[in-house]
């Protein structure tokens, strides 16, 4: 459709959806969102974490902080975008 180029924002169930069991490839580094809550990072090492969605979309906790930064989250055929309350965003290309 000629709406295939626009993002579409995901609610909680979609963005659980979307991610669980995946990875995502960036552009140097990819992430795993496991079922479990964990998420495992890697941009040259591993870097493990929490992922959960809450209402205001996904939200993620790296130690050694403590604290969780939550992303809204759209999707675009197999690309995910993560956009951060200051407005930044981080693009991911889902593997198939």
């Amino acid at each position: 459709s000629a709406h295939a180029d626009e993002w579409k924002m995901l609610d909680e169930s979609a963005i659980n959806h979307a991610l669980e069991g995946r990875i995502l490839d960036y552009d140097n580094a990819w992430q795993e969102f496991m079922a479990s809550g964990r998420t495992l990072y890697n941009a040259g090492r591993d870097s493990w974490g929490k992922w959960e969605v809450r209402k205001e979309g996904y939200c993620s906790q790296w130690p050694p902080s403590n604290g969780w930064a939550c992303y809204r989250v759209s999707s675009k055929e197999n690309l995910i975008r993560f956009t951060g309350d200051s407005g930044a965003e981080t693009i991911g290309t889902l593997r198939p």
